[in-house]
């Protein structure tokens, strides 16, 4: 709060405690907190210029009272004045101060099965803390569903044409019946990063459908996913005028009376090609991962039943032979622990990891297609404007009664090729912005992946040869004698 100190020839503007009176209580709508006029012009009384206003204003407060109460201002709208710790003298809002910059961060946890058979699904937590003004607390817990986060993908994908959106984990049937803990903890883990990703890009992180998905009740949510979006859901009638529309675009490709419109741009061309490229090495690299993977889960169930089958042996024998023989068995079973640990770490931090940009590659390769329409719509709406400016300028020639309808036509033409030309560059401005970042966040999350796979194995070999190398004393003497 602020009083003003009366001086010769200005007026001095300093802080003061907030329960003194001065004019900034003025803006207070609550009755009952309204300051008594007497109790503030006590206040200026050392000022004879400040008394005169003040006169003024508390008689205009006495014959006018319902201007000052009749419209109150709404809690949402009242912001506190804060004086900033760096000198600054702007507004900011409480739920963000100058110390702690926006954020917005979601964890998905606690994944719980719900119902049994073929109607059986789980459920996620869905936790997110925040201090962005549009959200509705700092902190909002929900329940969602798989079906949930398909939904937010399909509305990000429909509304953010050129955005590379996030992948989703796959719906597996067959998983769908068994749920095995391991199954449910990947899925976690990749609708975690599906739903941070969004919450963190600069673009995505202000879409309403994210804060639906993020603050939204279960029946307000399964409402949104009900309504008649997308194409899936379009009317038969609809589906068939598309359907069609692609049969004569495709039909006449084939017969060579129009061919296919492409961009003539040599960088996004090599792009394309790197992105297909890159699918089939990462298929690659994943399938091996796989069996990485599997590999060492035999071999740690190996090592596991030669366990057993010698410590039993050494229960036979007696002496120096049943003994190194039961610590044989004791180290083979140790070992098999860890193996079947390190295979679960490969698959959480390798293998998950190259099966997530395969996934995101072929997210790409949707925005790209969506690019290719745009380019395609905005060709054709070109050519269809050049011959129906051919049209028109032939109507003038011979004064045709048609020509107003048609130069109303020809308007609506040339806006429609305006959008699209519009659209088409917001597509190709966006999709720069995303390769630089694509690229960038690639390198990290596959440097990170590479490394977890580095650590692993040099961890699990450093394992396997301490406890070989220390049954070799044992071992050793047994052979000697």
């Amino acid at each position: 709060m602020f009083k003003l100190r009366s001086s010769k020839k200005h007026f001095r503007r300093e802080s003061t405690p907030p329960n003194q009176a001065s004019f900034a209580h003025l803006y207070i709508s609550d009755k009952s907190n309204r300051p008594d006029p007497r109790e503030i012009s006590s206040v200026y009384r050392s000022s004879s210029a400040l008394k005169q206003r003040f006169f003024t204003l508390h008689t205009f407060i006495k014959f006018r009272p319902n201007l000052y109460t009749r419209h109150p201002i709404p809690a949402k709208i009242m912001i506190t004045t804060q004086r900033s710790p760096t000198g600054g003298g702007g507004l900011q809002s409480p739920r963000s101060p100058s110390s702690q910059p926006p954020f917005l961060s979601v964890s998905v946890t606690d994944p719980a099965k719900m119902g049994n058979g073929v109607q059986a699904y789980i459920s996620y937590k869905v936790i997110t803390k925040t201090n962005l003004p549009e959200y509705q607390g700092s902190e909002k817990i929900v329940i969602r569903r798989y079906t949930d986060f398909v939904w937010l993908r399909d509305r990000l994908f429909e509304k953010y044409k050129g955005i590379f959106i996030p992948p989703l984990p796959e719906k597996s049937t067959v998983e769908k019946f068994r749920f095995s803990a391991e199954f449910i903890e990947m899925r976690r883990q990749a609708l975690d990063t599906f739903v941070n990703r969004i919450a963190l890009h600069h673009e995505l992180q202000q879409s309403e459908d994210l804060r639906t998905f993020l603050e939204a009740d279960e029946q307000t949510m399964e409402r949104a996913r009900s309504q008649d979006t997308g194409i899936l859901k379009k009317k038969p009638y609809d589906l068939m005028q598309i359907f069609r529309g692609v049969q004569s675009k495709v039909t006449d490709v084939v017969l060579g009376k129009e061919k296919p419109v492409e961009e003539s741009n040599p960088e996004y061309e090599k792009f394309k090609k790197y992105i297909f490229e890159l699918e089939d090495h990462l298929a690659e690299a994943q399938k091996h991962a796989y069996r990485l993977v599997k590999r060492h889960r035999e071999l740690g169930q190996s090592l596991a039943d030669f366990g057993k089958a010698i410590k039993l042996l050494g229960a036979c024998e007696g002496d120096a032979l049943g003994t190194a023989f039961s610590e044989l068995g004791a180290k083979s079973e140790m070992l098999s622990i860890k193996l079947q640990r390190e295979a679960h770490h490969l698959l959480m931090n390798f293998e998950e990891p190259l099966k997530d940009y395969v996934r995101a590659v072929q997210s790409i390769k949707g925005t790209i297609a969506e690019r290719a329409n745009a380019f395609r719509q905005q060709c054709e709406l070109a050519e269809t404007i050049k011959l129906k400016e051919i049209d028109l300028n032939k109507m003038r020639l011979i004064r045709s009664e048609k020509l107003f309808d048609a130069e109303h036509e020809y308007e609506e033409l040339k806006a429609n090729g305006q959008e699209a030309t519009r659209r088409f560059e917001t597509i190709v401005r966006l999709m720069n912005d995303e390769i630089v970042h694509f690229q960038e966040q690639k390198t990290q999350d596959m440097g990170r992946a590479f490394h977890e796979f580095a650590k692993g194995q040099a961890r699990l070999a450093n394992a396997i040869a301490d406890a070989w190398r220390s049954l070799l004393p044992k071992l050793d003497s047994l052979s000697v004698s």
